[in-house]
């Protein structure tokens, strides 16, 4: 981060236009100063101040950047060109996004800001669309590319799109455009897509049900390929007029469940940006610790390497949304000073470098009135506001500079990410099956939280950084992802895949196993037979070679032809083998345990079985701790080492943390948070975590 000028970024998002009182600014502004904020990010909605065509009302943002420049608190500006002027939508009404059924994207008022000209608005494949944003984002970039308090730009908020729009004639041309360069000429397509009868690009158009075929993989393409080229070329507009500004983004660590149908892709979206976030937010999610853990986990793997924070993590309450109905209290629903504590220490120890809440104080009107912000409606502190005030101070005290100088280790197990599957589930789920991808990755990553590793999200393009590696419902494989996966195992990679691994190809069609074929030497078996059954299998217990677990999705079961087989179930059939291929080993297993463990994570044997595959995969946990409601992260710079320890449970937990065996000679040294007592034992670290607390701790060469 060598364009942040503080140790630790901490803030929020104040202004959204109407919120909150103009009488209030100064005051929030001395207010926020004085508690150890120094980073706030602000909403530029294209639709508070573009007022007329080239007519710009820049009076309240100006005063925004000129009381952050007083009062020390750099800025993010939000560029929110999804608000659209009023104008537009009457005087230029070919620039809107359009529906599948031909509709015009409408006005509507924006529930994060109580300011009209929201949702999807302009569509950037039109060209006087483009025109009306490039002019905006000049004058914008223009106007504050040398002000004292800018900091720089967050592009795209929360880095999604509507799964309705946008189907205007522009975006067809784009559509055909990119269909051209992957087919190259149209009886290319008339093969591929099996519509013969098409006699030119003009005839070939989205499809009209998103079904498991070639057409439909292709349009799902297309338009996250389509949406995060509209995101490059702002950041290059915006480079373009200031080179030395910041270009930020943040997701919604979504990946898992909408990256196909939108757009969700924390890798795509990190990639040309130089601090990445995630909206997190504790009362819609819930706060069983594996959710938080894994947000940020997934937003580590997308950052890629790059800086990340918290780019919206909660500090006040939520009412009414559909996400807290029938919720308790203690899930999140009414924040209260300790949840605050937990969630911001969790986020640092999974590797965040900055927390942003997404409120200061919360807004006074609409259906997000009361939401989210650590002080009162009327701006003043309170109890939350506090513990935010402490943990403020405390980041940005040089003491701390050692410590957010490290980062993360990486994990023992990478959970393996493969958009095409997630695309394939998502397009079985209109035959009636439910999308698993989600339930099955987070019931991997769960099972191996939950004994004490550090599992990863890892993208297929990312392997090659780990050693161990756990394949979730990989049904669908393209064939350069076999290919990938094929040399890493025989480089001496150790996978655990889980059954029907490459079921289809890339446009959806069953692969017919042939006699030698990759698959066949990777896994060294070929498919005897398979049943489809997830509503079945969803309750089902499955006995294998005498234990009960539950399985999920399929059946697969196997005829070996280099493979050893591990176990069968209870009608013969042989359902889990292993195969040594190259310096690798791999693991076949005819069913997803992983799904089983999403939905039955308190089954014993479910249990047992993770504990047998990490046993078989040689797996050794860097920092495990014999208590399992508190969990441990390593961070390193150079040859420092420091353990993180948080205590997500309300009560006081104790326990022993062991390490190692590179660390077995480590010591408890410096305490950089003092959330409880630890001391090294002849046992390893004996530690006594308060509730909703944390340990930081160096651990120190005896």
């Amino acid at each position: 981060m060598n364009k942040i000028p503080m140790q630790l970024p901490y803030g929020a998002v104040y202004f959204r236009k109407s919120n909150p009182p103009k009488e209030d600014w100064e005051r929030d502004y001395r207010q926020a100063s004085e508690d150890g904020y120094n980073i706030f990010r602000h909403w530029f909605m294209w639709g508070s101040i573009e007022t007329a065509r080239g007519v710009y009302d820049w009076e309240d943002f100006d005063r925004q950047m000129d009381l952050a420049a007083q009062y020390g608190i750099k800025t993010i500006i939000a560029e929110i060109t999804t608000c659209v002027p009023e104008w537009v939508f009457t005087q230029y009404p070919e620039a809107l996004c359009e529906t599948q059924e031909g509709h015009k994207a409408t006005s509507q008022m924006g529930v994060s800001s109580a300011v009209g000209g929201f949702y999807e608005g302009v569509c950037l494949d039109t060209p006087v669309g483009k025109e009306l944003i490039q002019s905006f984002l000049t004058a914008l970039a223009s106007r504050y590319k040398d002000h004292p308090a800018l900091l720089g730009y967050d592009v795209w908020n929360e880095c999604n799109y509507s799964h309705s729009y946008c189907f205007c004639e522009d975006t067809k041309q784009a559509y055909r455009a990119w269909l051209k360069k992957k087919y190259g000429d149209i009886d290319a397509l008339r093969k591929a897509w099996y519509r013969y009868s098409l006699s030119g690009w003009e005839d070939v158009q989205p499809p009209a049900k998103l079904e498991l075929y070639p057409e439909c993989f292709d349009w799902l393409n297309f338009r996250k390929e389509n949406a995060y080229s509209h995101m490059k070329w702002k950041l290059d507009l915006l480079r373009s007029i200031d080179p030395n500004c910041l270009l930020t983004a943040h997701g919604t660590a979504q990946s898992l469940e909408n990256m196909a149908l939108g757009g969700s892709d924390e890798w795509m979206a990190a990639e040309h940006i130089e601090v990445y976030g995630l909206t997190f937010v504790q009362s819609r999610k819930g706060n069983e610790p594996y959710k938080q853990f894994s947000a940020v986990d997934l937003t580590r793997s997308g950052a890629n390497g790059k800086p990340f924070w918290h780019a919206e993590s909660a500090a006040g309450p939520l009412w009414y949304q559909p996400q807290v109905v029938g919720r308790s209290r203690e899930d999140g629903r009414i924040t209260e000073p300790e949840d605050i504590r937990q969630w911001n220490l969790t986020s640092l120890a999974c590797g965040a470098r900055g927390i942003i809440c997404p409120r200061w104080r919360p807004l006074l009107d609409g259906p997000l009135f009361g939401a989210f912000g650590g002080y009162g409606m009327d701006g003043l502190p309170t109890d939350r506001s506090r513990m935010a005030e402490k943990i403020a101070h405390w980041a940005n005290d040089p003491q701390q500079k050692e410590l957010l100088a490290a980062q993360p280790i990486g994990g023992e197990i990478g959970i393996v990410i493969v958009p095409g599957t997630q695309t394939a589930t998502f397009l079985l789920s209109s035959f009636g099956a439910q999308n698993h991808y989600k339930d099955a990755v987070m019931g991997a990553y769960r099972a191996f939280f939950d004994l004490g590793f550090q599992p990863d999200f890892v993208h297929i393009d990312q392997i090659d950084r780990y050693e161990k590696l756990y394949l979730p419902l990989p049904i669908q494989l393209g064939d350069s992802e076999i290919e990938k996966l094929t040399r890493w195992v025989e480089k001496g990679g150790i996978l655990f895949s889980e059954g029907c691994p490459g079921y289809f190809n890339d446009l959806g069609k069953v692969r017919v196993g042939r006699e030698g074929d990759k698959l066949e030497q990777l896994f060294g078996v070929v498919q005897k037979d398979v049943e489809f059954t997830p509503d079945l299998l969803e309750n089902e217990i499955l006995e294998l070679d005498g234990r009960k677990m539950y399985a999920g999705e399929y059946l697969q079961d196997y005829v070996v032809r280099t493979a050893s087989p591990l176990a069968h179930n209870a009608d013969g059939k042989l359902l889990l083998v292993s195969n040594a291929f190259g310096k690798g080993r791999v693991f076949l297993m005819g069913t997803s345990p992983a799904l089983g463990y999403s939905c039955h994570s308190d089954c014993l044997g479910q249990n047992q079985f993770f504990a047998w595959a990490a046993q078989a995969m040689n797996l050794r946990a860097f920092a495990k701790c014999s208590n399992p409601y508190i969990k441990a992260r390593l961070q390193k710079d150079g040859d420092k080492v420091y353990l993180w320890i948080i205590n997500s449970s309300r009560q006081t937990q104790h326990g022993w943390i062991s390490l190692s065996d590179s660390l077995q000679d480590r010591k408890a040294g410096k305490i950089y948070w003092a959330g409880g007592q630890i001391q090294s034992g002849s046992y390893g670290l004996e530690v006594s975590l308060n509730g909703r607390d944390a340990l930081v701790v160096q651990l120190r060469k005896e």
